[in-house]
């Protein structure tokens, strides 16, 4: 018991038995609930809450009757399973003795990630999802939307990359003396694992409570938050490295394991789809799925990091991430405002349509189709990784990475 303790508790997971985890539960919870797995629109209706406290009417703002307003964030599962992941990955990170506040050296960085927050908000909402609805759930139900917005992804975060190497982003290093606080260590060992306990036995009485008053869905939601942040915190996953790395060094460990996560999910959600003769969700492919997909991955590499990397960092203390969050909120928000008042549906999405696989090729057709090309994708990524050399580009030779 100690051992298996110590191996999913006290040490971090693969990444890729993290992915392969969460693309099974991501399904398993589409099955229980018929939505999937996703964040961004409930920072969305965050947005809208606050706006409405400050007096604003959004009768006449027509993305908020699109991602539905109904309730609070403590009464959607969508709001809990925002809330389930930051506690998820918060009670990981106090068993694990792992939280410190950690503040950024160059004060830049709080507007640098506030932001990336606004343009990956704003992008993620004009493409109707973040790395999660129009990425690593989007691509399981065969929508056409997800495979748009996963390469207009790696287009903004090359741009991303590009942007942050320069000297104007980089500004002078800040240099500070570092120090161990060895008094205060044996205190950390003691209190941070109570801390993650108690926060773990109050967690589930909330979500039995949720149960036995009647609220089965919020309980589920509220489960499966909790499952979904163990599995990003432990797996370390972020979208953001996934393509940072390839650009930037070559090592696409992530890519791989978030395309091998995807093709398992796939699969389950097939399975899922067939035994209880669900239909898939479709977003809308349009200009505004690659607008949206590439001022996304450009946000992301500005901000430090995507949602999910974003969620777990913030619990482990590096409060840069809180000026992220923010951003998100502001940027998602600001995009309801600019899809009516502005012109974005008219211009970007009016004309686009959803295309879902599923239903144009048939069950066998979807998944052959999903598996190939993410099957082609992973073995570009292993050969990138294998050939591709810091500052110097491609290079025929012996390899420079594992894994």
């Amino acid at each position: 018991m100690r051992a298996l303790y110590r191996r999913w508790v006290l040490s971090y997971w693969s990444p890729y038995a993290a992915m392969a985890l969460a693309g099974i539960l991501s399904a398993v919870y589409f099955g229980i609930t018929k939505t999937v797995w996703a964040v961004t629109g409930e920072f969305t209706r965050l947005g809208g809450h606050v706006l409405e406290w400050f007096g604003a009417d959004l009768s006449d703002w027509s993305y908020f009757g699109l991602v539905g307003m109904n309730g609070t964030t403590w009464t959607r599962t969508d709001g809990w399973i925002v809330w389930g992941m930051f506690v998820g990955a918060l009670i990981m990170v106090l068993l694990n003795n792992n939280f410190k506040i950690r503040v950024p050296r160059q004060k830049r960085r709080w507007i640098q990630g506030f932001a990336g927050g606004i343009v990956a908000g704003f992008g993620a909402r004009m493409a109707l999802g973040c790395n999660l609805a129009a990425f690593f759930t989007g691509v399981p139900q065969f929508s056409l939307h997800a495979w748009i917005f996963m390469a207009a992804t790696g287009i903004g975060t090359y741009l991303g990359v590009k942007l942050i190497g320069t000297k104007w982003w980089k500004g002078k290093p800040a240099l500070s003396k570092g120090s161990i606080d060895t008094a205060s260590q044996p205190t950390k060992r003691k209190v941070q694992p109570i801390l993650g306990g108690i926060a773990a036995l109050l967690y589930a009485a909330l979500i039995v409570c949720f149960f036995a008053t009647g609220h089965p869905m919020l309980g589920v939601a509220a489960l499966f938050g909790a499952f979904f942040g163990i599995c990003i915190e432990r797996g370390q996953i972020c979208f953001t490295s996934a393509f940072r790395d390839m650009w930037i060094s070559g090592r696409a460990t992530m890519t791989k394991a978030i395309l091998a996560g995807m093709a398992v999910s796939s699969v389950a959600t097939l399975i899922i789809l067939l035994v209880n003769g669900m239909d898939p969700i479709t977003k809308i492919a349009a200009p505004s799925t690659l607008i949206g997909g590439i001022l996304f991955g450009l946000g992301i590499v500005m901000a430090g990091g995507c949602e999910t990397g974003m969620m777990y960092r913030l619990m482990e203390g590096q409060i840069v991430f809180l000026p992220v969050f923010l951003g998100n909120v502001i940027g998602a928000s600001f995009l309801a405002y600019a899809w009516d008042h502005m012109g974005v549906y008219d211009a970007l999405v009016a004309s686009g349509s959803k295309i879902n696989l599923f239903t144009a090729w048939g069950p066998a057709g979807a998944i052959a189709a999903t598996l190939i090309v993410l099957g082609l994708v992973f073995a570009i990524a292993a050969y990138w990784q294998k050939h591709y050399r810091f500052g110097t580009g491609f290079k025929r030779g012996e390899s420079h990475h594992v894994n």
